[in-house]
């Protein structure tokens, strides 16, 4: 089987294990696409889950209720083995990045690391990868009983429901004791959409002239219509924004139905984090910008006089 660990928040399934779905559709491995969901009164996340894959191994158990890598890891490597997984597909996130290779330890499993795109090639699994600052698109591949794999989010469309939804399966699991805990925790407190949920995207660049004008402009268009916030590399830096809504090779990965660039070059670092947009708007007083070679629309003028303009459009 293609064993997927669904990532899951507030009752409802991740739009990363969408994307992980159609991965492992276009991977072309043998198997039927099983969704893993571990955690505490997951009953909504696993019948989720069902419209998408062909089973789900559902683990709702109180020492699932809290994420800790120790116990993931434990989980996720007995549920490949037992289930002679030839494929384990992680989110790339932050807590995926930290488990996955204690999996691939585990099942003593070739690990690829932020795979963009997969498919066969022969016995192997073949992945491809950004790599120096996302200027090369490298190609790896790996072969074994089973292979372990995060994907980048953001690097593949949302999968689509299947014409049958998927048997559920209670499992039972050997659990560790973990060696260390979470004590505590801070949530930002947002009413905004999450960057890697959104359909619509708002990023500010250096380009907006001030923190000021980008809790203006940006913030403001972007309430107005509803869609997350973004940010450059360059502003996250500059210490307007915070590095939660970076955008790019060094931030998130993305691919809203409208990503709307305001003041924003398009250096390639940024254009490798949002790329694949359907469609991108960019409004830019640099007619030579390289975020007009990849946009679906773009204005030559000052973000500061034609945003007011849109924000007054879109209340109406």
């Amino acid at each position: 089987m293609i064993l997927i660990v669904a990532e899951h928040a507030g009752g409802k399934l991740g739009k990363a294990t969408l994307e992980m779905v159609t991965a492992a559709r276009e991977a072309g491995r043998e198997g039927p696409i099983t969704l893993l969901v571990l955690g505490q009164d997951v009953a909504a996340v696993a019948t989720e889950a069902a419209a998408v894959a062909d089973q789900v191994l559902v683990g709702d158990l109180p020492a699932l209720a809290q994420y800790n890598p120790e116990v993931w890891a434990a989980a996720v490597a007995q549920i490949a083995r037992e289930g002679e997984a030839n494929t384990v597909l992680i989110g790339g996130s932050r807590s995926g990045r930290e488990y996955a290779p204690r999996v691939a330890v585990k099942l003593d499993a070739p690990y690829l690391e932020d795979a963009t795109k997969l498919s066969v090639n022969g016995n192997a699994l073949q992945a491809q990868r950004y790599t120096y600052l996302a200027r090369v698109t490298e190609t790896v591949e790996a072969e074994g009983p089973v292979i372990v794999v995060t994907v980048k989010p953001g690097s593949f469309a949302p999968a689509a429901p299947a014409s049958a939804a998927g048997e559920q399966y209670d499992i039972e699991l050997d659990l560790p004791t973990p060696r260390t805990e979470i004590t505590g925790k801070s949530v930002e407190k947002t009413s905004r959409v999450a960057l890697t949920e959104a359909d619509v995207i708002v990023t500010g660049g250096r380009g907006v002239g001030s923190p000021e004008n980008f809790a203006q402009y940006v913030e403001g268009l972007a309430d107005n219509i509803g869609a997350g916030v973004g940010a450059t590399r360059a502003v996250v830096d500059a210490g307007w924004r915070p590095y939660a809504e970076q955008v790019g090779q060094t931030g998130k990965t993305v691919q809203p139905k409208a990503y709307i660039a305001l003041g924003v070059s398009g250096a390639v670092q940024h254009l490798s984090g949002m790329g694949k947009s359907k469609n991108i708007i960019a409004i830019n007083k640099d007619a030579e910008a390289p975020i007009f070679k990849v946009a679906d629309y773009g204005i030559v003028g000052d973000v500061n006089q034609i945003v007011p303009a849109l924000i007054a459009a879109s209340k109406k």
